[in-house]
């Protein structure tokens, strides 16, 4: 889920609507499900519907020039109350998780299969952001977008592919959670919201100083999901783990703008 959202931020954007297209994912598989449809045709469809938000956030801030930050959280809320609208403002329990619910509890020896298959989509993103021109591009739209138009690179449309990437992905990450909870839920993003944001930030602290990365996000989540976990067991409440998240965001904000006005203030 927090994939493309990397991206996006990295290339000086950003995109709250990633939680919402999941649970708009989890709650349009369990409604074509519960309805008798087959599991890989609502995979699909809710593959589309990501798709076409991420397709309407990329048209609206990469071709109409909207504010990032405005118009997803518009189009956040509209994916939001579709998806409340599917089970009338409740969950969506199915009998069954088709092939779905294997891939999710599939395990290789100690390691799960979907940990397997996350660490190789990280690999295939990390060598894109860092052994192409494609990931060089997306951190020089962050530091100066008119010299990369300038250069003759479609920049408006580079930015449109990282939205459509992100709302498939986001959906993608909605489909694992339908088969994982065996129902659509519709409230389920706003757990992640907080999450993806400090994930993505406080991975910016990682390998690329002040820059959101593939790594860099995968060390946050790992880092959060330890820390979070750890706090548990010691017997916080959740109003003091929640403290920890904010804490933990703020620093990533911090050091992401600090760097980004260090490397501005030098060219």
């Amino acid at each position: 889920m927090f994939l493309g959202l990397t991206w996006i931020i990295a290339a000086g954007e950003i995109d709250v609507s990633f939680m919402s297209v999941a649970a708009l994912s989890t709650m349009i598989i369990a409604g074509l499900v519960s309805a008798g449809v087959s599991w890989p045709v609502a995979v699909l469809a809710a593959l589309a519907a990501g798709m076409a938000v991420g397709a309407l956030n990329g048209l609206l801030v990469a071709g109409l020039g909207l504010p990032a930050l405005v118009t997803t959280i518009a189009t956040g809320g509209l994916a939001g109350s579709v998806a409340a609208a599917i089970g009338k403002g409740t969950s969506i329990p199915m009998a069954t998780t088709g092939f779905m619910g294997p891939v999710v509890n599939a395990n290789l020896g100690l390691v799960p299969v979907i940990a397997l298959a996350v660490a190789a989509l990280y690999a295939a993103a990390w060598f894109l952001q860092d052994r192409t021109t494609f990931g060089h591009y997306i951190y020089a739209m962050e530091q100066n977008r008119r010299a990369v138009v300038e250069a003759g690179v479609r920049a408006g449309r580079i930015l449109f592919l990282l939205y459509v990437l992100s709302g498939t992905l986001s959906a993608a990450a909605g489909a694992l959670l339908a088969a994982n909870l065996s129902s659509g839920q519709p409230y389920i993003g706003t757990s992640y919201f907080i999450d993806g944001l400090t994930a993505v930030l406080l991975g910016g602290m990682a390998l690329k100083m002040g820059k959101p990365n593939m790594v860099g996000t995968l060390v946050g989540v790992l880092l959060l999901a330890v820390l979070l976990s750890g706090a548990a067991l010691l017997g916080w409440t959740d109003s003091q783990r929640q403290i920890v998240r904010a804490a933990l965001l703020i620093s990533g904000v911090a050091l992401v703008v600090w760097t980004r006005r260090k490397t501005r203030a030098r060219l």
